[in-house]
């Protein structure tokens, strides 16, 4: 029923047009929420919020493996996850789109596989983010994408202290978030292309010229970079690959016990 799945915040459901709500069972139990289909320049995109239409659901709560599952039982093969970080780096200032490259997952207690039995399933995520969709978002971005960086994510739904963050900082990352793992990872054990548009809404608390980080101040910086993201991803929709197009993730379980599970 599509062909490109979205991840994001409540302010998307007016991304999607003729937009209808699908309800999928998954192994996992439901959803943050029943998927909604609708067309995006030209090609059919299912879209769940991820924290719940009432944001709801905090970051260590979501049910990752649930929401990657509806998508792909409804066809989806490409999924954009965009996302709120905070800023390591005094260079990225809020407002700033990154298209990670790499993440570093210092989250725990997280169900992080749909392997939890057997087959025993092990995939690579070397290199977790797919490198067509990235592709795709940095040529839509047209300069005005960092194309690169680090995403460490952290458990939430707190933020870091200042310790934490200098280190992370000092680590040679860019960004922190809470929601971008097990997101990645699960979604390469459905050898499903998935890439992350990170959204900077503040300077993390150690950073030399930022303070300490509030709720209101993250939320009002989103909300003011929703219309930008949702043009930046209507022309992302327009270039990534067709669901009959060959890429390397859809190919992440070739050789393993899950490769005939799908």
């Amino acid at each position: 029923m599509a062909e490109i799945g979205v991840l994001g915040g409540s302010g998307f459901y007016s991304f999607l047009s003729g937009a209808r709500p699908v309800e999928v069972d998954t192994p996992f139990g439901p959803p943050s929420e029943p998927p909604v289909v609708g067309e995006v320049n030209g090609r059919e995109v299912a879209f769940i919020p991820r924290h719940g239409a009432d944001h709801r659901f905090p970051p260590h709560r979501v049910n990752y493996r649930a929401n990657l599952w509806a998508l792909r039982h409804l066809g989806v093969r490409q999924v954009l996850g965009p996302c709120a970080v905070g800023s390591l780096r005094a260079s990225l200032t809020p407002g700033t789109l990154v298209v990670p490259d790499q993440y570093v997952d210092r989250t725990w207690g997280r169900p992080h596989t749909v392997y939890d039995e057997a087959p025993v399933v092990h995939v690579s995520v070397a290199d977790p983010y797919c490198a067509a969709g990235r592709a795709a978002v940095i040529a839509s971005g047209n300069g005005e994408v960092v194309a690169e960086g680090t995403m460490v994510v952290i458990n939430g739904p707190r933020f870091s202290t200042r310790a934490e963050s200098r280190w992370h900082a000092a680590q040679g990352w860019s960004v922190v978030g809470m929601t971008g793992a097990p997101e990645a990872s699960i979604a390469r054990e459905l050898a499903l292309c998935y890439t992350s548009v990170a959204v900077v809404t503040d300077h993390d608390a150690g950073v030399e010229a930022g303070g300490g980080v509030t709720q209101a101040e993250v939320f009002e910086v989103f909300g003011r970079s929703i219309e930008r993201l949702k043009s930046l991803l209507t022309e992302v929709i327009g270039r990534l690959p067709k669901a009959d197009e060959d890429c390397t993730c859809r190919h992440a379980l070739d050789g393993t016990a899950g490769e005939d599970l799908w």
